[in-house]
């Protein structure tokens, strides 16, 4: 895996991914100071647990992924020298971001298992991030490969499957 910010990579996901980064780094600060000066969220143990769950199931999808897709990078670019093409099968055939849904996981399950209600307060604003990136990053792969609008047609949902 490349840095995840490249000469090819678009404008947009440059800017997305910046803001990205800053927003977890700035959740990982913030759980830092509710851990140790703020000592505000006191989360169940079960939720902790849940977290723990929760990013064990990140790693699973994760390791499927990128077991199934060869093509998967940190950055969007369509990799022609290595002959990408539309990867259907696998976790592909169920959603077609896998990799933004185990995100999705770990980023709700970091703050669950480090027991910071603050830390939740992140994750939506990270995961609209994910949804804008891949909202681009369609229009990206449907321009370069005629067949992805039948592959979207087929997989109708880009996340969670019944919810989007």
């Amino acid at each position: 895996m490349a840095s995840p910010f490249q000469a090819c990579q678009p404008a947009w996901d440059k800017v997305i991914l910046s803001l990205f980064f800053v927003l977890y780094l700035a959740s990982f600060i913030v759980m830092g100071l509710d851990a140790t000066r703020w000592r505000a969220s006191h989360m169940p143990v079960w939720a902790e647990a849940a977290g723990a769950v929760s990013i064990l199931a990140s790693y699973a999808i994760i390791w499927r992924v990128l077991a199934e897709n060869f093509f998967a990078a940190p950055v969007v670019k369509i990799q022609e020298e290595r002959g990408q093409r539309i990867v259907t099968t696998g976790p592909y055939a169920v959603v077609r971001h896998p990799m933004y849904r185990a995100a999705i996981f770990f980023l709700l399950g970091t703050p669950l298992l480090l027991g910071s209600f603050y830390g939740l307060a992140f994750v939506p604003p990270l995961v609209i991030l994910l949804a804008l990136r891949a909202i681009f990053e369609e229009r990206t792969l449907a321009d370069r490969f005629p067949e992805y609008a039948a592959y979207a047609e087929r997989t109708k949902y880009r996340f969670a499957p019944g919810v989007w």
